[in-house]
């Protein structure tokens, strides 16, 4: 079966390379444009397209899927199109054009968190169970009817990254079942049924931690946007990154935003029980221990985090 495949993150590169060992033929890549990366803003191909110019399969880079890119689609003459994170809309021409239809593998248990950081907002919401479905692109916001799913268990210290890259590769198993499937004449898709959540892009101001928020909170909050966008606070109104905190439960009370040391732990109240720092990055620094940036600080206990 020949198979169109769109994505760009690195996320989505398992998922090439699963088709491929399958045994299905990937006729083109759908992906973003190149973009600048690093302090010097190098152009830099997308993970995916530099793994498909590694395949040595045609490369359709696009940020907007328009007439042209659509008659490039068509050209390829697909049977279906896979997409995985290509972080762009597919309009109905182009939806039109693979007779089977375009397959999405999505990072949730549909209809939970519809939209583009799914991983990232069950993480931050403590759900204790997520997983990846895949269904059929229709043009609302991930609302398609669902081929096959798979759960996975979030783990205490997940990070949205950790996460992300394990169901990166089960979803790629996933997608390949399904596909299969399909090309065998076997698929059904179901009908989502469930409460509907939506999962929108996360921002930098989402990264912001609130200490007033308990300890809980804002653990989750920091491992659900790590990496991207970061954690991170206000001191003395210059921004400083966090790596995701620890609990200490058992530490002495501390106002929202108080530091403290307690032996070689950096310690902050939070609105319920204090939290350990473990990394923290200054601006126009690196990233450092938390003990460390601590030694740094003339009087830390006058120090307060806004």
């Amino acid at each position: 079966m020949r198979v169109l495949f769109a994505g760009t993150p690195a996320v989505a590169v398992p998922s090439l390379d699963a088709l491929i060992e399958a045994g299905f033929d990937v006729v083109a890549v759908l992906t973003r444009p190149d973009a600048p990366l690093g302090r010097k803003r190098v152009l830099t191909p997308s993970p995916v397209a530099a793994r498909a110019a590694e395949l040595g399969i045609e490369i359709i880079h696009a940020a907007k899927v328009d007439a042209g890119v659509t008659d490039r689609i068509a050209a390829a003459a697909p049977d279906v199109a896979a997409i995985v994170a290509y972080g762009g809309l597919i309009p109905r021409a182009a939806l039109a054009v693979p007779r089977h239809g375009w397959v999405n593998l999505h990072f949730s248990l549909l209809p939970a968190w519809r939209g583009a950081a799914p991983v990232q907002r069950a993480v931050i919401a403590g759900d204790d169970v997520t997983g990846a479905v895949t269904f059929r692109l229709e043009e609302g916001l991930d609302t398609g009817p669902v081929f096959g799913t798979l759960t996975e268990t979030v783990h205490l210290g997940d990070t949205a990254g950790a996460l992300l890259q394990r169901l990166s590769h089960s979803g790629a198993v996933l997608l390949a079942q399904t596909l299969s499937a399909i090309d065998a004449g076997n698929a059904v898709a179901l009908p989502q049924q469930g409460e509907v959540s939506l999962a929108p892009k996360l921002s930098l101001e989402d990264g912001r931690i609130d200490w007033q928020q308990p300890a809980l909170a804002i653990g989750r909050r920091a491992r659900g946007v790590t990496p991207e966008p970061g954690a991170w606070t206000l001191l003395d109104g210059q921004r400083i990154k966090l790596e995701p905190v620890q609990p200490a439960p058992e530490s002495a009370a501390l106002r929202p935003g108080q530091l403290a040391m307690d032996g070689k732990r950096v310690l902050v109240g939070t609105g319920s029980h204090p939290v350990e720092l473990t990394r923290v990055q200054p601006a126009g620094k690196k990233m450092m221990a938390a003990a460390d940036w601590a030694r740094g600080q003339a009087t830390l206990e006058s120090v307060v985090f806004e």
